[in-house]
């Protein structure tokens, strides 16, 4: 599990203190996030690949349970069937109730499910109250790391459940809407040519499969200063993008016909409003375009005359940059935000997770760590595709330049945008 997380974390007080402060901040902003919710709302399942808030809120609680409680000898678990219930997809733990079939588990309710939190969260606290073998203190750290990507997983999530409700009731409708902007003409900046180095590298925590740091060869490109606003999006609808055949990869096309994609998810069919979490709301027409799919990004690249950026193109431009100031969790607006105005690469961090051109694949020397954490990442570099950069719903301090995210090319319920690329 060390080389699971790289983490510095040792077993000074110092640290263990550290993971006590954070422990209980990060789980209470996932229940702030729950804060608008009914008890109707956390139950139901909108699609396969989306978990209702209820079953969020006790995976990342059975997390802590089975991955760092459950290693202390003699702990005897507070639901033994919740170990199946709860369990994602960790195959060397047990068997697991289906993914698909999450929305069928109206018992345990949600007041139990909250109990359940609470009754780890002491045991939790118990344990960080003294000194941490590194091991342990690591599995903590991944915990914490595993829980915030469900704080984003859980908003998506309640987004594209809301939008079946024929009311397309708000999230909270007392989001605030992000500040005016106006995107600049789109511009390119020239990448670094030969050799590069990209991966996880350094003190501080990364996936396992933001490693090993390694070398990449970069030929003449460039990319562009900003992600693709809702303006030039809606040019390439208007301009036909979605009937024209010679745009698009094949499955993708064949897609589009089969699902009747006129548009990214959430616009309205006359493509002036978009539902948000803050409810249905007039399209901010300088806003990075989201909630598109790979191959609706694959072929507006076309259509702009670009293409996607690689993932060792898109690192080796963001490694020079802040993540600090991008529209992330933090911002409170939860939905993407009009182009500044500044000049030069802006908005690499933030506002939607640019998709690229790469597969996701292991980096080179890549080892995934034995045992059931090791199903983490590694098992999932099959048939997906790498975005990078963090969203409106990411938390602020859980991303970085190294940060690898993954998803299936038709998939678009994430804040799921593009920057493009081309050769130079």
């Amino acid at each position: 599990m060390v080389a699971l997380t790289r983490s510095t974390t040792d077993q000074s007080r110092a640290a263990s203190a550290e993971l006590a402060a954070q422990y209980p901040c990060i789980r209470a902003r996932t229940l702030q996030l729950c804060r608008t919710l009914r008890p109707e709302d956390t139950v139901v399942q909108s699609m396969s690949e989306a978990s209702p808030t209820k079953w969020h809120l006790a995976h990342t609680t059975w997390f802590f349970e089975e991955f760092v409680l459950a290693r202390e000898a003699g702990y005897r678990p507070l639901h033994p069937s919740w170990r199946y219930l709860f369990n994602s997809y960790y195959q060397s733990v047990g068997p697991m109730h289906a993914r698909p079939a999450r929305g069928l588990i109206t018992r345990p309710s949600w007041a139990e499910v909250l109990a359940y939190r609470m009754r780890i969260d002491e045991r939790m606290q118990t344990l960080l109250a003294r000194d941490l073998a590194a091991e342990l203190a690591a599995r903590v750290i991944l915990g914490l790391q595993h829980e915030q990507q469900h704080q984003e997983l859980l908003l998506t999530d309640l987004k594209h459940l809301f939008s079946l409700n024929p009311e397309e009731p708000a999230y909270d409708p007392a989001l605030p809407r992000p500040p005016a902007g106006r995107a600049r003409e789109l511009g390119f900046v020239r990448g670094r040519e030969g050799p590069v180095e990209i991966g996880h590298a350094g003190a501080g925590f990364a996936y396992d499969n933001e490693e090993p740091r390694h070398t990449e060869w970069l030929a003449p490109h460039a990319l562009a200063e900003r992600p693709v606003s809702n303006a030039e999006f809606r040019d390439f609808i208007r301009d036909g993008g979605y009937r024209t055949p010679t745009l698009w990869l094949a499955e993708g096309w064949t897609c589009v016909q089969q699902r009747g994609w006129q548009h990214p998810l959430y616009w309205a069919d006359d493509l002036q409003s978009e539902f948000t979490l803050g409810g249905r709301r007039e399209l901010d027409q300088d806003a990075p375009v989201c909630h598109i799919s790979y191959y609706e990004a694959d072929a507006f690249a076309r259509w702009a005359g670009a293409r996607l950026p690689t993932e060792t193109e898109w690192e080796s431009m963001a490694a020079e940059r802040d993540p600090g100031g991008g529209n992330f969790q933090e911002s409170g607006w939860l939905q993407p935000r009009a182009d500044a105005g500044q000049t030069g690469m802006r908005q690499m961090f933030g506002d939607v997770w640019e998709w690229t051109g790469s597969a996701y694949l292991n980096y080179p020397g890549f080892r995934a760590p034995p045992g059931a954490l090791g199903e983490y990442n590694g098992k999932f570099m099959c048939g997906q595709w790498v975005l990078r950069g963090g969203s409106c719903v990411t938390p602020g301090d859980h991303i970085r330049a190294s940060y690898r995210n993954f998803f299936y090319p038709a998939d678009r319920w994430q804040f799921m945008g593009l920057r493009l690329g081309r050769d130079a």
